[in-house]
């Protein structure tokens, strides 16, 4: 693959073996002459949506505050010291989308979302850490980053933010639009804005193992077959009636021991997850649907593309599209690989689809999944 501006003029191969999880790094330039994608009144009007998460954080006279959207109101522009984040602007505003889209070098399945902070001079969350990879693009003005390798992550206690209590840094840049600084999982940073300024930040899914434990057995227990009912035909007189006898608990231990699952399990469990969009997102169809044949003309001519809130993943022969699964067969996955891997389709490629899959696509493009292209 060949190098890219966006990554300092590294390949991403490059980058993943020698940053990726391991160090940070600073790309000056790495988008020259970038500007903000959406104005101040865009993004203050994408917080006031219920739909949106957004939190105000304000620090005065030391003392920290935090508060969830909607945010119908906000401090003056020119007050200092408070900061508008706002996430998942890239699942409403296509140019977001397009620049989340250029981390594509990994995997769908880790790519998160696009948050904007705003920040007046002064302003900042704090120091802190972030428990997945991060990439910061200054957009607007200027903002100093100190960071620290430190292992030491211990926090404020009762604040309404995670603060680090003993924070250390090592290093220090002053970010200008269009300069970008990556940084692993755990690394300790702090951003004070230099001025009124907006920093964009591509942030990476990184689910606990626990969360997806917990969510895999529920996932299972929808497939789990255990005929038949406890019962002990040779139960002996109970000399301690409290006490669970070490028979019973040797039959139920033999019959969860049943329960079992293989690779093909995880793969459908984890592409239905890792697909599911979150819970604040929803899908609008058009508000006059084309018929179908209407539908397949147009489709034909234009192409189609996936809605920028569309989550589509594959594997093998498994096709995962917002928190649904089905098998395609050889000829129908090559169809939906492009689909999933271009994030659009064009006439020419929608020809070769078979009678289920034009079906699927028009069900989709009612729902609001995919659109025209």
């Amino acid at each position: 693959m060949n190098k890219l501006p966006l990554l300092g003029n590294i390949t991403p191969a490059q980058f993943l073996k020698e940053y990726w999880h391991k160090k940070p790094l600073l790309i000056r330039g790495a988008i020259p002459g970038f500007k903000p994608l959406l104005k101040f009144e865009r993004l203050a009007d994408l917080a006031t949506k219920n739909f949106v998460e957004s939190r105000l954080v304000t620090q005065v006279d030391g003392q920290w505050d935090m508060q969830h959207g909607p945010l119908t109101e906000l401090p003056p522009r020119d007050q200092k010291n408070w900061t508008m984040l706002v996430q998942g602007v890239n699942l409403y505003d296509e140019k977001a989308d397009d620049l989340l889209r250029q981390f594509r070098f990994l995997p769908d399945a880790r790519l998160d979302d696009l948050m904007i902070s705003y920040a007046t001079d002064g302003a900042g969350v704090g120091p802190h850490f972030d428990s997945y990879d991060v990439f910061l693009l200054q957009a607007h003005g200027k903002r100093r980053w100190k960071i620290s390798a430190q292992q030491d992550l211990s926090l404020v206690e009762g604040l309404p933010l995670k603060i680090l209590s003993n924070f250390t840094p090592e290093e220090e840049f002053v970010l200008e639009p269009g300069d970008m600084l990556y940084l692993p999982p755990h690394y300790a940073h702090d951003g004070i804005a230099e001025g009124e300024c907006m920093t964009y930040s591509i942030g990476f899914r990184s689910p606990s193992f626990q969360e997806l434990g917990e969510a895999f057995l529920q996932f299972m227990a929808d497939s789990i077959d255990l005929p038949g009912r406890y019962a002990d035909p040779g139960q002996q007189v109970a000399k301690n009636p409290a006490e669970i006898p070490r028979e019973m608990l040797a039959s139920i231990t033999e019959e969860l021991n049943k329960v079992r699952w293989d690779e093909e399990d995880v793969t459908i469990f984890f592409g239905e997850y890792m697909s599911e969009p979150k819970h604040n997102v929803f899908f609008t169809g058009p508000a006059k649907p084309l018929v179908v044949g209407r539908f397949m003309e147009a489709a034909a001519k234009k192409g189609l593309k996936l809605s920028s809130k569309t989550l589509m993943l594959y594997r093998g022969k498994h096709v995962f599209i917002n928190g649904e699964s089905f098998a395609v067969s050889r000829n129908d996955k090559i169809v939906l690989d492009v689909l999933a891997n271009e994030r659009r389709l064009d006439g020419e490629t929608l020809g070769h689809a078979s009678d289920d899959v034009l079906e699927a696509l028009y069900t989709w493009y009612q729902d609001g999944w995919i659109e025209l292209g």
